[in-house]
C-alpha cells in the first residue's frame, strides 16, 4: 500500500473526480436525497414573488422543485463551484422550461447583488468553504432586510455510520486520502456550537440549529454503481494504475460492509443532519 495522497483543492475536486462522478450518479443521488426536496422548497411557496439562492446547487435538483413552488415574480438561481454539475442542471433546467440561472461560482468569492435575495436554501453546500465566515457574511450581504437562509449540513460521522461505512470496510485494502479535521467537507459543520459562532461572527441574527433525522435510501442493485463512483473509496477505486482485480475484490468487499442496511430490495439509512436557519 502507498501514502495516501494529499486531498485536492475544492474547485479540482468539484471540477475533476467528485463533479464528474456526481453527474455520472445524478440519477442515483436525486433519489437518495429526494426526501430533502421538500423540506427546503415547500415553504417557499407561502412566497411566491421570492428571489432565491440555492447554494451548492449541484445538479440542480432543489433549484427545479423551488421553481415548482415560485410564481411568475419569483426566480431561483443556483451557484455552485463545479462546472460538470452546473451543465447538467442547465441542461435539467432548459428540459423542464424553467427558467433559473445556474452560475459556475465559489459562493464564498462571488460579487452577489446586494440586498437583491430573499432566501437562501442550500442542502449539503456550506460545509465546503474555505473561509466560511467570509462565505456566510457574503451570502449575508446578498440578503433583503428579513431575508432567511436555510441549510442543511450533516451532523456527526459517527451519527452517519452509512455514510463512513464504505471507508471503514476499504481502509485495510485502499490508501484513502484522509480527511481534514475541520473541513471544508461532508462533515465540517459537524459541530453545532461552531456553526453557531461563525454564523454570528458574519453577522447572522435569529441563528436556530436543530437535529434532522431524514430516512433516505437506494436500491439495492444500485450500491456497487454508490461504492465505486462516490466518497473516497470510489475516488480511489476509479484511480489509475489500480488493477481490475484488486478493484473487484475491494468493490466485493465494501458492498458487503453495507449488509446492515439492506432492507429487502433497498438499502436504507437514516440521514442525521443539522437544520440550520438564521434571518
Amino acid at each position: 500500500m502507498t501514502n495516501a495522497p494529499l486531498p485536492p483543492s475544492q474547485h479540482d475536486l468539484w471540477n475533476g473526480p467528485a463533479g464528474d462522478a456526481w453527474v455520472q450518479a445524478q440519477t442515483l443521488l436525486d433519489g437518495m436525497f429526494a426526501p430533502f426536496e421538500p423540506l427546503l422548497a415547500d415553504p417557499l411557496a407561502a412566497h411566491p414573488d421570492a428571489q432565491v439562492l440555492d447554494v451548492g446547487c449541484g445538479t440542480g435538483a432543489v433549484s427545479l422543485a423551488i421553481a415548482d413552488r415560485l410564481g411568475l415574480a419569483g426566480h431561483c438561481t443556483g451557484v455552485d463551484i463545479s462546472a460538470p454539475m452546473i451543465a447538467v442542471a442547465r441542461e435539467r433546467a432548459a428540459a423542464a422550461g424553467k427558467d433559473i440561472d445556474f452560475i459556475v461560482a465559489d459562493a464564498q468569492q462571488h460579487a452577489f447583488a446586494p440586498a437583491s435575495l430573499d432566501h437562501i436554501v442550500s442542502r449539503f453546500g456550506v460545509m465546503f468553504f474555505n473561509d466560511p465566515v467570509q462565505a456566510f457574511r457574503r451570502l449575508r450581504e446578498a440578503l433583503r432586510d428579513g431575508g432567511s437562509l436555510h441549510a442543511i449540513a450533516w451532523r456527526s460521522p459517527a451519527e452517519n455510520a452509512f455514510m463512513t461505512t464504505a471507508e471503514r470496510a476499504a481502509a485495510p485494502l485502499l490508501a484513502l486520502p484522509p480527511r481534514a479535521a475541520d473541513g471544508p467537507g461532508q462533515f465540517a459543520f459537524a459541530d453545532a456550537g461552531k456553526v453557531q459562532a461563525l454564523l454570528r461572527d458574519s453577522g447572522w441574527r435569529g441563528i436556530e440549529i436543530t437535529p434532522l433525522d431524514v430516512r433516505c435510501s437506494i436500491a439495492r442493485d444500485d450500491l456497487p454503481t454508490y461504492v465505486s463512483l462516490l466518497g473516497p473509496v470510489g475516488q480511489a477505486l476509479r484511480a489509475e494504475g489500480l488493477d481490475p482485480a484488486t478493484r473487484a475484490s475491494v468493490l466485493a468487499t465494501v458492498v458487503d460492509a453495507f449488509a446492515p442496511f439492506v432492507q429487502g430490495d433497498r438499502v436504507v439509512f437514516t440521514a442525521a443532519c443539522w437544520s440550520v436557519r438564521a434571518e
